[in-house]
C-alpha cells in the first residue's frame, strides 16, 4: 500500500539532532488565522472580565524609625553593674522589632475596630479579619537606607491612606507603652531606683533628726570620714550588684566571676574595718544614723545623674519616629492590572494553541503511518 499524496508530513531533525523549525512552520502555517484569532478573542475576553473585578488602590508609607542612642553608654560605665541591669545593651535590630509591632495582635484589633474592617472584608470572625488585614499590608525595611515602608492595599483609595497613616500612629503609641530602646529601659529602670532611694533618705533622715543630731555632734566623727564611708558603701552596692549580673551570664568559676568576687570581698574587707575603727564607744546612735544618711544621699545622687541622662536621651529618641512620606488617596489602581492580564492570557492560549496543533498533526501522521504498514 502506499503512502497518499495529501499525508501529513512528519517533524523532522536537523543535522544538530533538533527539531527543524521550517517542518513546524509549515504545519502551522495553514492555521495561521487560528493562532491570530483565537489568543485576540481570549486576551480581549480577558480584559472585559477584569472590569468585573473590583479595582484596588496602593497607599504607602514611609518614615525614620528611632536610632539607637549610645551617648550616655560611657557614662554608664562607673555604674557597670547597674548599667547591665538597665538594659544597656539595647535592640540589634529596632527597626525589624518596629514592623514587628506593627504587625501584632494589638495594633490590628485597633485598626479591625477602628475602620470597622470586619464589615468591609465581610468576615464573621475576627481572626479571619486579621488575616485579611495582613495580607493587604505590606511593611519593609530598606536595606540601604533604614527606612521602614509601609504599603496597604484597599478598594477604597481614602480608606487605604488612612490605613496606612494609621500604622504610624498605633506604632508611636505601642513605642509610648513598651520600654523597647536603650534609653527608655535605662528610664525606667533608673526611675524605679531613684523612687526607692528617695524614700530610704527621707526615711534616714527622719531618723538622724530623731536621735538629738546637730552640727556639733559630728566633732566626734570628722564628717570626711562619714562620707568616706558612704562612698565605700556605694561602692561595695554597685560591686554586689555586678556581681549578681555576671553570675546570670557566667559560670561561677569564669575569671570575670572570680575577679568580681575578690573586688566585692577587698571592699567588704575595707567597709568592716572601717566600721570598727570609727564606731564610737557607746552612745553614738547618731553617728550610725549620719552613716546611713549620707549613704543614702550618694545613692540618690547617683541615680539622679543616670536618670536625667537616660531622660535626655530618651527626648531624642522617643518622638523621632519620623514620617518621610504620608500616604495620600491613590490617583490611580493599583490591582488588577487589565493590560498585563490580557497579554498573559493571550500568550498562554496562543501556546497551547500550538502545542494542540503540533500534537494533533504528530498523533495524526503516527496512526497514519500505522495504517500503512503491509499486514
Amino acid at each position: 500500500m502506499s503512502t497518499p499524496p495529501h499525508s501529513p508530513p512528519m517533524p523532522t531533525q536537523d543535522d544538530a539532532g533538533g527539531v527543524d523549525v521550517l517542518a513546524i512552520l509549515d504545519i502551522l502555517r495553514p492555521r495561521w488565522r487560528w493562532l491570530l484569532a483565537l489568543p485576540l478573542v481570549v486576551a480581549a475576553g480577558t480584559v472585559g472580565v477584569s472590569y468585573l473585578i473590583k479595582p484596588t488602590f496602593t497607599a504607602r508609607t514611609s518614615f525614620l524609625p528611632p536610632q539607637q542612642q549610645s551617648g550616655a553608654s560611657a557614662a554608664l560605665a562607673s555604674i557597670g553593674a547597674l548599667a547591665a541591669l538597665a538594659g544597656a545593651g539595647g535592640v540589634k535590630t529596632p527597626a525589624d522589632q518596629h514592623v514587628a509591632l506593627m504587625q501584632s495582635t494589638t495594633v490590628m484589633d485597633r485598626l479591625i475596630d477602628q475602620f470597622k474592617l470586619m464589615e468591609v472584608y465581610d468576615e464573621t470572625y475576627r481572626v479571619e479579619a486579621r488575616k485579611v488585614l495582613l495580607k493587604n499590608v505590606r511593611a519593609q525595611v530598606g536595606k540601604k537606607d533604614g527606612l521602614i515602608v509601609v504599603e496597604v492595599d484597599d478598594e477604597s483609595p481614602q480608606r487605604a491612606a488612612d490605613l496606612a497613616n494609621q500604622h504610624v500612629v498605633e506604632l508611636r503609641r505601642m513605642t509610648n507603652q513598651l520600654a523597647l530602646t536603650e534609653a527608655q529601659q535605662r528610664r525606667v529602670f533608673f526611675e524605679a531606683q531613684l523612687a526607692q532611694t528617695k524614700a530610704s533618705l527621707a526615711k534616714a533622715q527622719s531618723a538622724l533628726q530623731e536621735s538629738g543630731f546637730n552640727q556639733g555632734a559630728i566633732k566626734s566623727e570628722p564628717k570626711a570620714a562619714a562620707e568616706g564611708y558612704a562612698r565605700l558603701r556605694a561602692e561595695l552596692t554597685a560591686g554586689e550588684v555586678k556581681l549578681q549580673a555576671l553570675r546570670r551570664a557566667y559560670a561561677d568559676n569564669a575569671a570575670e566571676v572570680q575577679q568580681q568576687l575578690t573586688i566585692v570581698g577587698a571592699l567588704r574587707g575595707q567597709l568592716s574595718r572601717l566600721e570598727q575603727t570609727t564606731d564610737p564607744v557607746g552612745g553614738g546612735d547618731y553617728v550610725t544614723k549620719f552613716r546611713e544618711f549620707k549613704y543614702q544621699e550618694t545613692l540618690f545622687d547617683l541615680f539622679a545623674r543616670q536618670y536625667e541622662l537616660a531622660r535626655v536621651d530618651e527626648s531624642r529618641e522617643g518622638a523621632l519616629i519620623q514620617v518621610v512620606d504620608v500616604a495620600t488617596p491613590p490617583e490611580k489602581k493599583s490591582k488588577p492590572k487589565r493590560a498585563f492580564m490580557g497579554a498573559a492570557a493571550g500568550s498562554a492560549s496562543f501556546v497551547l494553541l500550538v502545542l494542540w496543533f503540533l500534537t494533533r498533526h504528530f498523533w495524526r501522521a503516527r496512526a497514519l503511518q500505522r495504517s500503512t504498514r503491509p499486514a
